[in-house]
């Protein structure tokens, strides 16, 4: 199979947080024959490879090496539907919300509280994306991939992908060595609306929603987000860059001792969820600025590119973020998006 080898390629407009950086060879997937074609081509096969997809979930601070698979699988199709679930089936390449939007038009509810989440369905179970009291993984059904050293395709159910929180298989032992081609996911029937998030809830209560339909918690999604989170066309950022740590009890207690403003959630398997924006606006950091980078006024998770900012800027940012937390409350913040 022919394949369109790029060389010298400019990525600040294949990357959300508009930092600059160049591959030095990069091949557009958009088929799962072509990943097959690199793995067994005689040059490209023994590069290191990155994948890329909406490249919303990145951090470039230096140039990739090796080879960067920009994946642009097409395709939206509903595979099964009856009276208690609807199968759909979504390329790599196709984008998050994009699906989102397409799958209500079909007239499905079940990813709503998933609106808005840039980046592409291929990146999604690698993240486990998550917002507003839904994560990827209760809908998820299956994925098609292929493995970056044979080029065999591999089909993965759910357990098979270790989900956790922001977490999954395609960030530990699968990490680099696969790109996801096509991923599989059930919406179940009937639809019933997840406003187990209070944001949520008191905003469509707000508008006197007592029953809201799919469409009316999609808008309640996209406008909170429009409201919280900036728009990545507009002002360079990953979204949320550091995730919520997860703390045993005794660890909870010991800082609810110290700081007992801080914000806790428990989670079903008896650990507790710490509010990583809180603990960044209780050590002073939002607004913090490393050259063009900086903590977003509005939101104190979310690091964003004000104009010009290199990818060590933001790295520096981050870095400063997470020890000014560790200083203060003993905690080691992860960053979300990957960085290279």
């Amino acid at each position: 199979m022919d394949l369109a080898i790029e060389d010298d390629v400019e990525l600040r407009g294949l990357n959300t947080f508009g930092v600059p950086a160049r591959a030095r060879r990069l091949v557009r997937i958009g088929d799962a024959r072509q990943v097959r074609a690199v793995v067994d081509h005689p040059e490209l096969g023994r590069l290191p490879k990155l994948v890329l997809g909406g490249g919303s979930n990145l951090l470039l601070t230096q140039d990739p090496a090796g080879l960067v698979l920009k994946m642009e699988i097409a395709g939206l199709r509903v595979l099964h539907d009856d009276a208690q679930s609807t199968l759909i089936e979504a390329g790599a390449g196709v984008g998050w919300h994009e699906l989102v939007c397409w799958s209500l038009e079909q007239g499905f509810g079940g990813l709503e509280n998933l609106a808005l989440i840039p980046g592409t369905v291929g990146a999604a179970p690698v993240q486990n994306i998550g917002a507003y009291g839904m994560e990827l993984s209760e809908r998820f059904e299956s994925l098609d991939l292929v493995d970056l050293t044979t080029g065999r395709a591999v089909t993965l159910e759910r357990a098979a992908c270790r989900f956790g929180y922001r977490d999954s298989l395609f960030k530990g032992a699968l990490a680099g060595k696969s790109v996801i081609t096509r991923v599989r996911l059930r919406l179940p029937k009937p639809w019933r609306a997840q406003l187990g998030y209070a944001e949520l809830q008191r905003h469509l209560e707000r508008a006197g929603l007592a029953e809201p339909s799919p469409r009316e918690v999609f808008d309640a999604v996209c406008a909170i987000r429009r409201a919280k989170l900036p728009d990545p066309s507009r002002l360079g950022n990953a979204g949320s860059f550091f995730k919520n740590p997860v703390v045993n009890r005794t660890i909870r207690n010991e800082i609810l001792e110290e700081f007992p403003e801080i914000v806790s959630y428990p989670l079903e398997d008896g650990t507790y969820k710490l509010a990583a924006a809180w603990m960044i606006d209780a050590c002073g950091c939002k607004g913090r600025s490393v050259g063009a980078a900086a903590v977003d006024a509005r939101h104190a998770l979310v690091l964003v590119n004000r104009g010009g900012a290199s990818g060590a800027e933001v790295l520096r940012l981050a870095e400063s973020v997470r020890d000014a937390v560790r200083e203060r409350f003993g905690i080691e913040l992860e960053y979300e998006p990957v960085v290279v």
